[in-house]
């Protein structure tokens, strides 16, 4: 068993955003005082899973795009030197479940708050406030600077 199997997990979403960039930031430095690893998760729906009427030609053209983007988004972030180890996890569903199903054990789920106010949020729903309440864990809610 590695050393590392046993650390403390954050474990953060990713999905682009400056706040979720705010996010990863704000892990990787509490992982670094904690001795811990950042677990990095992104989430990915085919555009059939959201609505679009045309059935999906080629489901792996969509995972493909999204790795390639959430790669990217990583190094944009962290580039080359990583203080700590980062797990990378693109996984399909819906980012809340992802995320929840995810920070199952960890430390703490560190996402970004895109900042919709009330009214929006109670009409679109928002994947922090989901989190902050169902999570197992302590919720770390980071803004974009």
């Amino acid at each position: 068993m590695d050393a590392n199997d046993s650390a403390p997990r954050v474990v953060v979403g990713v999905d682009g955003s400056p706040s979720s960039q705010a996010a990863l930031r704000w892990a990787v430095r509490y992982a670094t005082q904690i001795g811990g690893v950042v677990e990095a998760v992104g989430a990915w729906e085919p555009p059939s899973h959201v609505g679009w009427s045309a059935p999906v030609v080629d489901v792996t053209f969509d995972r493909e795009l999204a790795e390639r983007r959430f790669a990217d988004q990583l190094h944009t972030v962290l580039g080359d030197d990583q203080p700590v180890r980062v797990r990378r996890s693109m996984v399909m569903g819906d980012p809340s479940d992802v995320l929840l199903d995810a920070s199952q054990g960890a430390e703490v789920l560190v996402v970004g708050s895109h900042g919709h106010g009330g009214f929006t949020r109670a009409l679109l729903g928002s994947v922090s406030t989901r989190c902050a309440q169902h999570a197992g864990c302590p919720v770390v809610i980071v803004r974009a600077q």
